[in-house]
C-alpha cells in the first residue's frame, strides 16, 4: 500500500511551515526589547563607572586612569564583588559567569526558560562588575538579558518549547547586536553556539531579531562600525605563512585562557568559604592589578581602537596582555558577572602587537586584528562568527580571507588540543557533555525500502510443527522470525524461533498448543 510519503514528489527539503511567520512576527517585538535592554546596560555601565571612580552621579565618558581616587581606587572592585556576591546568594545564582554557559544550559535543559530575576539582575549585576572596573565586556550579560527578555515574551504566549528557545536566541542576537554593531555575527553566533541547529523554523526569526536590531540602532545614531580599520596586507604565499602563524598562536593563546581561567574556578572551590564571597578576592586582584596597568580596568574598547591604529607598542602590549589575562582569569574563575568577547579581542590583539615585529609587513593595526578574531575564535570555538564579527566590527571586507585563514588556524589548536571550550567546560563540570558537530541524520535521508528485505521468505501454513522447528533451528536461517501464509499469500501470523526455539523449553509466551507439541517437535 502506498503512503504520501513513499512518493519522492510529497517530500520537502525543509520541514518549516508558515508558523515560522508568526515566531518572526514575535521576534521583531523581541529585537526592541533586546535593543532597549542592550542600551540600558551600556548607560549603567558607565554610570555604574562615574559613581565608582569619580564619586559623581552622571553619563559623561570618563576615563578610569584620571581616577582622583589614587591608591584607594583597589577597594573599588573589592565593593562591587561584594555586592555581586550578595546579589547572586540573595537573588538569583544564574547571574554568576559571563553568561553564553549559562543561556546554552537553559536552552538544552531548561526547556528554555529563564525568569523574570535574571533579566533584571543579570545587567544591574554587570554594569555594577564591569563598573566598579572589573576587565569584562558587555556582551555575555547581554546576550543571557536579551535571552531572558526573548524567553519571558515566549512564555506569555501559546509557543513550543522549540519556539521558545527560537525566541530567546532571537534576543540574545538582538542584544549583541545592539552592543557591537554586528548582525551578521550576532546570527553566526546563534548558529555556532545557541541553536543547536540548522533550519529555516529557527535562522529566520533569528535574522529578523539581528536585523531589526541594526536598523533600530542605526536610526538611533549609535556608532557602526565601532572600531574602523582600513588597513590591509598584500595577498601572497608569505602573507598566507603569516596569517597561519598568528593563527596559531592565538589558539595556544586560547588554550592557555581557558585553563587559567578553570584553574582559577578550582583553586576557589578549594576555599573553606561560601562562593559569596569569592568575587571579593578575585575583586582585590583586580584592583592590584589595575594599579599595575589601568587599562586593563573596565571593557577597554580604547585599547582595541588604539591597537588598530598601531599606537600600542610592543612593552605596553605586553604588559596589557598580562595584566590584563592575569585579573580576568582570577574574575572569572571566582564567580562574578561579566563577558568574554571584549577581553578576548583585547588580549589578542595585544599579543598581535607584540608579535607584529616578527611578521611580515603590514599596514599598522592588521595583525592585531587578525590575533583579536584569532583568539576570540579558538576560545569560543566560532570561526566563522568570529570572523564576521571582525569584519563588521571594522567595516573592512578586505579583510575576510585572512581572518577565516587566521581563525580556522586557532580553530583547528583548540580542538586538537583541547576536549572542551570555555564556554562547554562549565556545562560539562556539572555533569551534563554537548556535541557541538553539525550532521545531517542518517535516519532522516535512509528510507525504510532501503534496509528492508523485499523478498521475504515465509512459513506455509500446511508445514508440520515438526518442519517449522527443524526450519527455525537450521543454521542457514537468517532471521529470527517468519510470517505464515496461507496459499493465496495472505499473512496468517507469525513464527518467532526466540519464544517458541530457544532452549530446552517453550517460553512462557508461547501458545498452549504449541508448547505441548515442543517435546515432538524436538
Amino acid at each position: 500500500m502506498k503512503t504520501p510519503h513513499s512518493n519522492p514528489e510529497h517530500l520537502r527539503d525543509f520541514t518549516t511551515d508558515a508558523r515560522v511567520l508568526f515566531v518572526a512576527a514575535i521576534a521583531v517585538v523581541v529585537a526592541t526589547a533586546g535593543l532597549v535592554a542592550g542600551i540600558a546596560l551600556l548607560k549603567l555601565i558607565r554610570l555604574a563607572t562615574n559613581i565608582a571612580y569619580f564619586g559623581q552621579f552622571t553619563l559623561a565618558d570618563l576615563e578610569l586612569e584620571d581616577t582622583p581616587l589614587g591608591y584607594a581606587s583597589v577597594i573599588v572592585p573589592v565593593i562591587g564583588a561584594l555586592i555581586i556576591g550578595l546579589m547572586a546568594r540573595f537573588g538569583s545564582e544564574k547571574i554568576r559567569g559571563h553568561g553564553i554557559p549559562e543561556a546554552i544550559e537553559a536552552i538544552l535543559l531548561g526547556r528554555s526558560r529563564l525568569d523574570a530575576k535574571v533579566a533584571i539582575l543579570k545587567p544591574l549585576s554587570s554594569a555594577i562588575s564591569i563598573g566598579s572596573g572589573g576587565p569584562f565586556g558587555a556582551e555575555g550579560p547581554i546576550i543571557m538579558t536579551g535571552g531572558a527578555i526573548g524567553s519571558l515574551i515566549a512564555q506569555m504566549l501559546p509557543v513550543s518549547d522549540n519556539e521558545r528557545k527560537t525566541l530567546l536566541v532571537a534576543g540574545a542576537a538582538a542584544g549583541m547586536t545592539t552592543v557591537f554593531g554586528t548582525p551578521i555575527a550576532a546570527i553566526m553566533l546563534a548558529v555556532e553556539l545557541l541553536l543547536f541547529e540548522w533550519t529555516p523554523r529557527s535562522f529566520i526569526p533569528v535574522a529578523v531579531a539581528a536585523v531589526i536590531a541594526e536598523v533600530e540602532r542605526t536610526m538611533l545614531h549609535l556608532p557602526g562600525p565601532i572600531f574602523p580599520f582600513q588597513g590591509g596586507m598584500e595577498v601572497s604565499f608569505v602573507g598566507l605563512a603569516g596569517w597561519v602563524a598568528i593563527g596559531v598562536c592565538a589558539g595556544l593563546l586560547s588554550g592557555l585562557l581557558t585553563q587559567m581561567v578553570y584553574a582559577c574556578e578550582d583553586g576557589f572551590q578549594k576555599l573553606p568559604i561560601h562562593w559569596m564571597w569569592w568575587p571579593m578576592l578575585g575583586g582585590l586582584v583586580v584592583g592590584i592589578g589595575g594599579l599595575v596597568e589601568p587599562h586593563a580596568l573596565g571593557v577597554g574598547y580604547d585599547n582595541i581602537t588604539d591597537m588598530l591604529d598601531g599606537r600600542t607598542v610592543a612593552t605596553a602590549a605586553l604588559l596589557l596582555l598580562v595584566v590584563k589575562a592575569i585579573i580576568w582569569s582570577v574574575a572569572l574563575g571566582s564567580g562574578t558577572s561579566g563577558g568574554v568577547l571584549a577581553p578576548l579581542l583585547i588580549m589578542g590583539g595585544a599579543m598581535g602587537a607584540v608579535l607584529a615585529g616578527v611578521l611580515p609587513a603590514a599596514d599598522p593595526g592588521f595583525w592585531a586584528l587578525l590575533a583579536m578574531a584569532a583568539t576570540m575564535g579558538g576560545t569560543m570555538r566560532a570561526p566563522l562568527t568570529a570572523t564576521f564579527f571582525a569584519v563588521e566590527l571594522t567595516g573592512n571586507t578586505h579583510m575576510l580571507v585572512p581572518l577565516i585563514a587566521a581563525c580556522a588556524a586557532a580553530h583547528a589548536v583548540t580542538v586538537l588540543l583541547m576536549k572542551r571550550s570555555i564556554l562547554t567546560e562549565k556545562i560539562a563540570r556539572r555533569g551534563h557533555h554537548l556535541v557541538r558537530e553539525y550532521r545531517v541524520d542518517p535516519f532522516a535521508l535512509t528510507r525504510v525500502r532501503e534496509v528492508m528485505t523485499s523478498q521475504v521468505e515465509s512459513v506455509p501454513a500446511t508445514m508440520t510443527l515438526h518442519g517449522a522447528a527443524a526450519f527455525l533451528t537450521a543454521p542457514e536461517t537468517r532471521h529470527p522470525s517468519f510470517p505464515v501464509v496461507d496459499e493465496n499469500g495472505h499473512v496468517l501470523g507469525l513464527i518467532d524461533r526466540r519464544l517458541y526455539c530457544d532452549g530446552d523449553a517453550p517460553a512462557r509466551t508461547a501458545p498452549p498448543r504449541l508448547a505441548r507439541c515442543w517435546p515432538a517437535a524436538r
